[in-house]
């Protein structure tokens, strides 16, 4: 996470738009990324861990259920939800294009 924080941040202070979607599950290392970047903003794509389940086409949570899958995160591994994040995107009550939207209308 730190490797891509540091990308984005030069892409940042180079005047261009870096948009990062990854797996964050540390609030630590997101604080830290936010105190050390350029034009940080946190945006909490939200989702309850069923409902990632149902949308898991490969099978992965349940393989990690299993244990045939180690340190998952939400499975065997912790999510720390974020605690002030600027944008939240309840993908469990709106649409992808409204989540969309949500974004843009921010920035």
């Amino acid at each position: 996470m730190r490797r891509i924080g540091f990308v984005a941040n030069l892409l940042s202070r180079n005047g261009i738009i870096a948009i990062i979607a990854a797996i964050s599950p540390y609030r630590q290392v997101r604080e830290e990324l936010k105190k050390t970047s350029t034009n940080f903003i946190e945006i909490y794509v939200y989702a309850p861990i069923a409902v990632c389940e149902s949308r898991d086409v490969k099978g992965l949570y349940a393989l990690a259920r299993a244990g045939q899958i180690q340190h998952f995160t939400g499975i065997s591994d912790p999510y720390e939800e974020p605690i002030n994040p600027e944008i939240i995107c309840q993908t469990d009550r709106f649409t992808i294009e409204q989540c969309v939207n949500q974004v843009l209308h921010y920035l």
